[in-house]
């Protein structure tokens, strides 16, 4: 579908219907399961003078695959550096993968993933239902010092088709590595998995991965690759990836595309026995044009290489930094709005577990101008559960009110673009192409959105904030 900056006359009902779909595709691939809990579980010093960290981290990773790419083995070690004033004491491993099985139980298999022979600190008992591994540094660690860990790493790929799963021959690992908890102003971030949505918060980190696989296997991965020959009937991927926050890949038995946009990004296409033909081609056209418009509008793209994963049953999408896993019918699927997430997650992070909106809600809305969908007065069409609800609520809030998170992908879009009106198109595009600059591989929050855009304007947006739940 070709991008469209002007809105066109879709009936209001009919937009909602679309964002509603996309929601259930996107519910359906992530699965069922919810995390308890709805605190940050916080430990060591907190304070304004607490600087997100550790950061500048380097994953090293060298993992080999079985036969079918349902096991990887192998060694991955972290180097980082610690931001804050406080000395740091310990650092957290998330092993996301956990999330969705049980932990502890008698008799339940191993969990997916495991880490063991750690060197560089000691390791505690997993906790956060087997996703937070605490390590304790043999000394305290001071500003602007760097040390590092390393530790064995098993993969084990679930069952399901999910994030972290499979379909058919196709091998999903999203959310497999272990990656580096945050602590900041708010203490250690060690928020419950939940499979709604997401938990994940991450600081921008460099990775150099090697992946040994079967080479009848093709592995889409984060970051710029090459394949080299290994042992016989073996292939080695090489990934280098820099200044992203998670890294995943895909394995399977893949047809294969590539082709590089007018804007330079060489997008690699990548789908599944049985993936309909007409939605491959729909999906690689709505993604070479996506990742170049949104790259005018918010920045350009800075990694250079976008994998698109296509499988028949995957049933939503997903989003990676430099790789989007979609499931795909003969009508496409959410490319768009997942490659609107390499920015609002990706580029620009935030803690999707505590602020949701800030990267589904924008994710959405650069969807919805995309599409070229109607979206005058839709905001009126939105019904909230009761006075308490709040567009900017944490994933506690919607993991309790599971039948209301639509509102994230339905409500957040009309909400900014109420905002555009109010401020006008050219100044809302200057908004979001500042902000974009001004957080390029930082954090940001709903108060940092808040205070940039009343910036641009002299009105009073205190009103505009409380009348769509922006608190």
């Amino acid at each position: 579908m070709s991008p469209s900056a002007a809105w066109s006359p879709v009936p209001r009902r009919r937009l909602f219907v679309v964002l509603l779909v996309v929601l259930v595709l996107v519910l359906t691939a992530l699965g069922a399961g919810v995390g308890a809990g709805d605190a940050h579980a916080a430990s060591g010093p907190a304070g304004p003078q607490a600087a997100a960290t550790p950061d500048r981290a380097r994953y090293d990773v060298t993992l080999r695959a079985d036969a079918d790419g349902g096991h990887w083995a192998g060694r991955q070690r972290v180097s980082f550096r610690n931001a804050s004033p406080a000395p740091l004491r310990e650092v957290y491993l998330r092993l996301w993968g956990n999330g969705e099985d049980p932990c502890g139980t008698p008799g339940a298999p191993p969990s997916p993933v495991t880490v063991s022979h750690v060197v560089g600190g000691r390791p505690g008992p997993l906790t956060v239902g087997c996703t937070a591994l605490r390590i304790l540094l043999p000394k305290p660690l001071a500003r602007g010092e760097r040390t590092s860990v390393a530790f064995d790493v098993s993969l084990t790929v679930p069952g399901r088709n999910a994030r972290f799963g499979r379909e058919g021959a196709t091998r999903f690992l999203g959310n497999a590595l272990p990656v580096l908890a945050v602590h900041d102003a708010k203490g250690w971030h060690l928020d419950p998995y939940v499979a709604l949505g997401e938990s994940f918060y991450a600081l921008a980190s460099d990775f150099r991965v090697r992946l040994d696989h079967p080479s009848a296997l093709k592995v889409p991965a984060t970051g710029s690759t090459r394949s080299l020959p290994g042992a016989p009937g073996r292939t080695v991927t090489l990934s280098v990836a820099d200044r992203v926050r998670d890294f995943a890949w895909a394995a399977g038995p893949f047809r294969t595309a590539t082709r590089t946009t007018p804007g330079g990004v060489r997008v690699r296409s990548y789908w599944a026995p049985g993936a309909p033909a007409a939605g491959v081609e729909l999906t690689r056209t709505d993604a070479d044009a996506a990742i170049d418009r949104f790259g005018r509008e918010f920045g350009r793209y800075p990694y250079g290489e976008l994998d698109v994963v296509m499988t028949p049953q995957f049933g939503g999408g997903m989003e990676y930094p430099g790789l989007v896993l979609l499931g795909i019918t003969e009508e496409g699927g959410a490319v768009v709005h997942e490659v609107a997430h390499q920015w609002w997650y990706g580029i620009v992070g935030d803690d999707e577990y505590s602020s949701p909106w800030l990267d589904e809600s924008f994710a959405q809305y650069a969807n919805a101008r995309f599409q070229g969908w109607d979206m005058r007065d839709c905001w009126s069409d939105v019904s909230w559960p009761d006075d308490s609800a709040a567009l900017t609520a944490s994933m506690a809030y919607w993991s309790r009110h599971r039948g209301q998170y639509h509102l994230v992908y339905t409500a957040g879009p009309c909400a900014l673009a109420d905002l555009e009106h109010t401020l006008g198109a050219a100044t809302m595009a200057r908004l979001l192409k500042e902000y974009a600059r001004e957080h390029w591989y930082g954090v940001s929050t709903t108060e940092d959105f808040v205070r940039a855009a009343q910036s641009l304007t002299d009105v009073d947006l205190g009103p505009f904030w409380e009348a769509h739940r922006i608190r």
